[in-house]
């Protein structure tokens, strides 16, 4: 299989069911097509962290991430080209969507220096230094062949004050204008922008108008899941989403627990994008129909039942509760690679409900039917 043989299908996107102000649609890209809404896995560097590339695509995922801080850093824009791209790289022929690192700088970097054309500042892995500007960040996205980029931007700390923020988002839409002047893409491949404005209304609806007026393929609103609490993201939503373009996508980014995901759809959201159920997997945390279990814990020691009799991953049909509390109690990698691989296909049968519900006219019965259910678990959604 040629994993770099791009359609000449352009960048669309097809709402094909509403109810309420949830959607249901369809995104087209060059690497095949991403059903909305959507749930997209993070692969930070190029890997779904304890997953092989088939076991991912055996959760139904139809859209992965990659980071662009995390692999300019290594292996290097330069080096993923010449092997291939990134959908060779990691034997993922449909869609990648790669952030543009700015969240990271602003994390993870040592020593950044932030001016009006771009950041400079020193690896976190080695104290290298590196300069990031809005169009070497399309460069290297366009290296990594990703299908939909992210503008360059700059993750607003929370809390910030009403100076701080506004700064930061005119900022964010200064960049996003040399992003959109830098982008120079085939048909079928995307450039999203990003809003940003921290919690404070006229900055999100300023910054809407911005990016409305630069125009892109998708609207993503950043900036959140950054320790406001669900009431403030969610009342951010109700003031932003219905202000972005209703016929392009709409991505939250890094959100979220299954509930959040539940009310930012009910809010127009069509794409997400978190680590929470690799992470979880990892901390043998499962994410199932009866709610949050803790795999370590005693209670499951001797349970012979399976973890979640409504899901088909490998976890649930071969393997008992007490097999998997074996596993993490015994510190078998095993557990992790097992439970990552639930928690995934956990995700994108909860978004597959989420797009039938939408298509029949039941959402709302379909959401407050999840979170009975997932009062539950050993841990409270």
């Amino acid at each position: 299989m040629n994993l770099n043989c791009a359609s000449t299908e352009r960048f669309r996107f097809e709402v094909r069911a509403t109810d309420g102000l949830a959607r249901a649609g369809a995104i087209q890209t060059a690497h095949g097509p991403l059903e909305t809404p959507a749930f997209m896995v993070v692969g930070t560097v190029g890997t779904v962290k304890a997953m092989t590339a088939d076991a991912v695509r055996c959760t139904g995922t139809q859209c992965v991430l990659g980071n662009t801080y995390h692999l300019m850093l290594r292996p290097g824009a330069e080096r993923i080209a010449a092997l291939g791209g990134l959908h060779r790289f990691m034997d993922w022929p449909g869609p990648i969507l790669t952030d543009s690192g700015g969240f990271q700088i602003m994390s993870l970097a040592a020593l950044r220096k932030i001016d009006a054309d771009g950041v400079t500042f020193q690896s976190h892995i080695d104290g290298s230094r590196h300069r990031l500007t809005p169009a070497i960040c399309m460069e290297l996205q366009r290296q990594f062949d990703s299908t939909v980029t992210m503008v360059l931007d700059e993750c607003t700390a929370f809390p910030a004050t009403y100076e701080d923020a506004e700064a930061s988002m005119e900022m964010s839409m200064r960049w996003a204008l040399s992003s959109k002047e830098a982008f120079t893409r085939r048909p079928g491949y995307g450039l999203f922008g990003i809003v940003q404005g921290s919690t404070f209304p006229d900055l999100r609806l300023r910054s809407v108008k911005a990016l409305k007026d630069i125009g892109f393929d998708g609207y993503a609103v950043g900036g959140l899941a950054v320790g406001e609490g669900q009431a403030a993201m969610l009342s951010t939503l109700d003031i932003t989403v219905p202000q972005l373009p209703a016929d392009a996508p709409r991505y939250l980014m890094g959100v979220g627990t299954p509930d959040d995901i539940l009310g930012a759809v009910q809010r127009g959201i069509d794409m997400f994008d978190c680590v929470i159920p690799t992470r979880a997997g990892r901390t043998a945390r499962a994410y199932t129909s009866a709610g949050i279990r803790n795999m370590r814990n005693a209670r499951y020691a001797d349970d012979a039942g399976p973890l979640d009799p409504e899901c088909p991953c490998p976890a649930c049909t071969r393997h008992s509760r007490a097999y998997l509390h074996h596993l993490f109690r015994t510190q078998e990698m095993l557990g992790p690679m097992l439970l990552t691989w639930h928690n995934i296909t956990y995700y994108q049968s909860l978004m597959r409900g989420i797009r039938q519900a939408i298509q029949a006219g039941g959402f709302a019965a379909f959401a407050a039917g999840k979170r009975a259910a997932w009062q539950a678990g050993d841990v409270l959604p």
